[in-house]
């Protein structure tokens, strides 16, 4: 779709010298506002995570869960689509604060997006900021945002072959969340498959289950985002010493 990470059909093609340092001098410039995202994020005490998942997966509906229940101050989210503002308002009225980006046919967001729609965003009291990345398996896993964790979302309904299938995207996320597990049984999923291919391909990843539509099994994901939270503040405290 989009013409810089290679995932849009050639018409016609560059000549591979050129395209290649094309994506080059792209991902350059992505990683370096990258990292001043991230050092721009830690200034705020921020946890920073980057929320990837197929389109349909339930982002959306888990934030709003994790809106109405995250304890520690508001919850910040920056949301990624190709159009429209439905998902911000959505996060808005549970309340979240949101900010929306519109990507137009750009299939995943970039760190200058995202440094742009933070400093629209009211950070203060806030300790936990989600990107909802535009839903696309392939695009965004190439694209550091200046997050501090990846978590990659796996709807039952998707099969569970998915990490085979999509390899890079799990291998680098931190977390699993498999969701919609209230229609497991009636989809046919098979958790012991879906659990051994996780692990197969992602071992360093953490595994959580929940359902977005009803909240259970949230507070894991919960008690896993504080976790994370505090390792971060152990970690700047010790540089700091």
């Amino acid at each position: 779709m989009c013409g810089i990470c290679g995932c849009s059909a050639p018409a016609p093609p560059l000549p591979p010298p050129r395209r290649l340092a094309l994506e080059q001098a792209v991902l350059s410039r992505n990683t370096s506002q990258a990292a001043r995202n991230r050092q721009h994020f830690e200034q705020h005490g921020l946890l920073v995570v980057n929320l990837l998942s197929a389109p349909g997966s339930g982002k959306t509906a888990l934030l709003e869960q994790l809106a109405r229940r995250w304890p520690q101050g508001p919850l910040g989210v920056i949301v990624g689509d190709l159009a429209t503002d439905n998902d911000a308002r959505r996060l808005q009225a549970a309340g979240a604060r949101a900010q929306q980006i519109q990507t137009g046919d750009l299939c995943h967001l970039e760190a200058a997006q995202v440094d742009q729609a933070f400093r629209q965003l009211d950070s203060s009291g806030m300790a936990l900021l989600v990107i909802e990345n535009v839903g696309n398996l392939v695009c965004p896993t190439a694209f550091a945002l200046g997050e501090q964790r990846r978590l990659a979302l796996l709807s039952v309904t998707e099969g569970e072959d998915k990490p085979l299938k999509y390899p890079a995207l799990f291998q680098s996320a931190d977390a699993v969340v498999i969701n919609k597990i209230d229609l497991a049984a009636a989809v046919g999923f098979d958790r012991s498959l879906a659990l051994a291919t996780i692990q197969a391909v992602a071992p360093q990843a953490h595994i959580l289950e929940l359902s977005a539509r009803s909240g259970a099994g949230l507070e894991a994901l919960i008690a896993w985002l504080e976790q994370q939270r505090a390792e971060l503040a152990l970690t700047a405290h010790a540089h700091q010493h």
